[in-house]
């Protein structure tokens, strides 16, 4: 075997080959590193003695249908210089691994069409080894990736069980990368973030968030210069829930028999846009009629749609005359629902108003947030708080790989991590 094919199809170079064997339906491939490459491990000079070697087995690509081991005569070298007696460094395989790099690489390409168990079978290896390779490749293409070219970020939380568990997830809006996932919600799950973001040097023009004051304060903090912009759905849906509330109370208050059925129901066709009613199935008439009964239902519900349109403004100047006579209208009908959130807006106006000059949201997080939320689902709720396997979504849309994967290896490893647990609670 030449040395050319050893280097082309199992990516080992520096080595030549000795022998062949066929054991138990396989192939071994004996060889041994050239005596003219040898160099120590720890210094790197080539002043070395060699003083034995050890024999290890690794295993690479298969050839056909056959599993393919190479048989690796390793040299023990004596430094001159350093005084280190070690092994040759193996450049064809990571530390402390059985496999080759080759193999690894293999197993990805497999992964993309078939579960853990699958090509484990397959290929003849346990399931732990290729959950290994797959856990390697996420940790290291998408567990730290590069901030220095950032300029737009969201930040939101997203529940991962019960008991209020969090995790909090940055996003970049221009590429779609998940930059951050950090245990927990509020400031503190950011802390590793913003260190790796002082240390990047980048430059973050824009932070699109919630209206929560925990990350008001944790991005005022650490990015004075970005400008924070209040996401539009937030703010909607933080109107919604008050008009829900609204109808619901007085839907409680009303004693008619008749106007009660009216409000009854309704609550969808509040939350709705107008331009959004269904006509066949009779809701602009049933929306009607429910406002015609109820004055403070109708002044909330028209106000909600004006408030849609501060985000439509093409300038800031047009945006906020209207958003403050949205305000000052909303404190002038006495109802106490379209006080307090007038208030609220009036706090957080800024931020609102700065969509005009950065128009993003975390519209784009929010689709990321449900993929793992999906992930979570197939992987059967088995609690895993690795961020890694929580962005398989994001990491299975990226390669082209079925999420079902995914979700088998984030299952399988909740799996063995309750195994161990198990193992280990005194009986």
């Amino acid at each position: 075997m030449s040395t050319s094919l050893l280097y082309h199809r199992f990516g080992v170079r520096d080595y030549r080959y000795l022998a062949t064997k066929y054991e138990g339906g396989g192939i071994i491939l004996v060889i041994e590193r050239k005596p003219d490459t040898y160099c120590c491990s720890a210094c790197g000079s080539t002043n070395v003695w060699r003083e034995g070697v050890v024999v290890r087995p690794f295993r690479t690509v298969p050839l056909g249908r056959k599993r393919v081991t190479l048989e690796v005569r390793i040299p023990r070298l004596a430094c001159q210089d350093c005084g280190a007696v070690r092994q040759a460094a193996i450049g064809f395989a990571e530390p402390r691994r059985t496999y080759t790099k080759s193999f690894a690489r293999h197993v990805l390409d497999l992964s993309r069409h078939m579960t853990i168990k699958d090509v484990a079978c397959h290929l003849g290896v346990s399931r732990d080894v290729v959950k290994e390779i797959q856990k390697k490749y996420l940790h290291k293409r998408f567990a730290r990736p590069k901030l220095k070219h950032v300029k737009q970020i969201a930040i939101d939380e997203i529940s991962t069980g019960k008991g209020h568990q969090y995790v909090t997830i940055v996003m970049d809006l221009e590429s779609g990368a998940v930059l951050h996932v950090g245990r927990g919600k509020g400031g503190d799950a950011l802390t590793a973030f913003w260190t790796r973001l002082r240390a990047s040097h980048a430059k973050i023009e824009a932070v699109a968030i919630d209206m929560s004051p925990a990350y008001i304060e944790a991005v005022t903090a650490n990015l004075p210069d970005a400008a924070l912009v209040f996401d539009r759905f937030h703010v909607i849906k933080l109107y919604n829930e008050k008009l829900s509330n609204l109808r619901r109370d007085l839907y409680r208050q009303l004693a008619d028999t008749t106007q009660r059925d009216v409000l009854k129901g309704i609550r969808w066709l509040l939350l709705k846009r107008r331009e959004n009613l269904d006509a066949s199935r009779r809701e602009p008439e049933r929306l009607r009629e429910a406002l015609r009964l109820n004055e403070p239902l109708a002044i909330a519900y028209h106000l909600k749609e004006e408030l849609n349109e501060i985000w439509e403004q093409e300038d800031q100047e047009t945006a906020q005359a209207l958003l403050l006579d949205w305000i000052e209208y909303a404190e002038s009908t006495g109802i106490r629902m379209l006080k307090q959130f007038a208030k609220t807006l009036r706090f957080h106006a800024w931020g609102i108003l700065a969509w005009c000059a950065h128009p993003i949201s975390t519209g784009p997080l929010e689709g990321t947030n449900n993929k793992i939320k999906t992930m979570k689902r197939q992987a059967y709720g088995l609690e895993h708080h690795d961020p890694v396997p929580w962005l398989a979504g994001e990491i299975a849309a990226a390669r082209g790989w079925p999420a079902t994967v995914w979700a088998r290896m984030v299952r399988e490893i909740c799996v063995e991590r309750k195994r161990r647990q198990v193992a280990r609670t005194p009986r």
